[in-house]
């Protein structure tokens, strides 16, 4: 009996202690009044319709909440994932550690002078700036600096972290426009295309036209019409349209090569129109092999350019990167 009652007082302490352990552990910092003051995470993140990046270098990028989809500051599209990354963040940010005494002043002035400013503005109005610095030497942190509403900029730099993962915060957060940038060129449902037109500079002989006319298509090349077209092979070829995107931003050449490759002669030359009438025009061009020899193309032919991917002018006029996979479907 006397041990079966050590045994169950053995289990209500080791019960009381777990959750004395779980509630110290969730809780932590909570209870001091320079942490509480120091209040990084936004819960409601729902309310945040404004978000303003800012790197050392000078480097600025402003999003804007538009319904359910979020843009730059002119409207225009960017990625939706880093933004979604960036708001669970702000609701998964925690404070994790005091900077030692020694370092204090170090860290303060790094953030001050090197550390990406993150601004975020709640229902028009703003809320909260972090300061976010470089990661601890164990990179399980992140040196940051508070400035909000309620209690300004802080003199206390402190190390945060995410709650439930393990790394640095930093890399979530940049403005490089390039990186924001949508790669979304076309995304069509098949209805809402009136017509395909494909043109090249020199193969002409590959030259094709299809043509919405009403619940049927007409197919050419070079103004000829086929002679039999097979309206399911149509139907899935326009399907094509449904998701297509371009791989990168142009991070290889400066504004004189990108000049260049504009003022030369696409080899192919891409046309939609939609039914309601919007007109999307993309210039192909070869890209400059970085390997040395011949490779075999998807045709089999040999050629001294690169295989895989190619120069797009968007119709915006901006170059970027595309695949081969992406567009011979398109163009072939």
């Amino acid at each position: 009996m006397k041990r079966l009652i050590f045994l169950v007082i053995a289990l209500i302490l080791i019960a009381v202690l777990g959750y004395v352990a779980y509630d110290l552990s969730s809780s932590a910092g909570k209870s001091d009044p320079k942490v509480a003051s120091l209040d990084f995470e936004i819960k409601d993140t729902a309310a945040i319709d404004r978000i303003i990046i800012s790197e050392p270098n000078g480097n600025e990028i402003e999003l804007i909440r538009s319904g359910k989809r979020w843009t730059d500051k002119s409207g225009g599209c960017i990625q939706q994932i880093p933004v979604a990354n960036t708001l669970e963040a702000a609701f998964n940010v925690r404070f994790k550690g005091y900077v030692p005494d020694n370092s204090v002043k170090t860290v303060l002035n790094r953030l001050t002078t090197l550390s990406t400013k993150v601004q975020f503005f709640k229902n028009g109005e703003w809320s909260k700036t972090w300061y976010i610095g470089s990661s601890t030497q164990d990179h399980y942190g992140t040196y940051m600096l508070l400035e909000s509403e309620e209690n300004g900029k802080s003199d206390l730099p402190v190390i945060a972290e995410i709650k439930g993962l393990q790394g640095m915060i930093g890399p979530r957060f940049f403005a490089d426009q390039g990186r924001w940038m949508c790669t979304e060129i076309f995304a069509y449902q098949t209805h809402e295309i009136a017509s395909v037109d494909v043109r090249y500079s020199a193969e002409t002989e590959n030259n094709f036209t299809v043509k919405r006319q009403g619940k049927n298509f007409k197919v050419t090349s070079n103004g000829k019409p086929f002679p039999s077209v097979d309206t399911s092979m149509v139907y899935r070829y326009l399907q094509n349209y449904k998701m297509i995107h371009f791989e990168s931003p142009n991070y290889d050449l400066n504004k004189q090569q990108i000049d260049s490759v504009k003022r030369s002669k696409p080899f192919c030359v891409l046309t939609v129109k939609s039914v309601k009438g919007a007109t999307s025009v993309l210039k192909l061009y070869r890209k400059k092999s970085t390997l040395d020899g011949t490779r075999t193309d998807d045709t089999g032919k040999e050629a001294d350019y690169d295989v895989n991917h190619l120069w797009c002018v968007l119709p915006n006029n901006e170059l970027v990167q595309c695949q081969y996979y992406v567009f011979n479907p398109l163009i072939m």
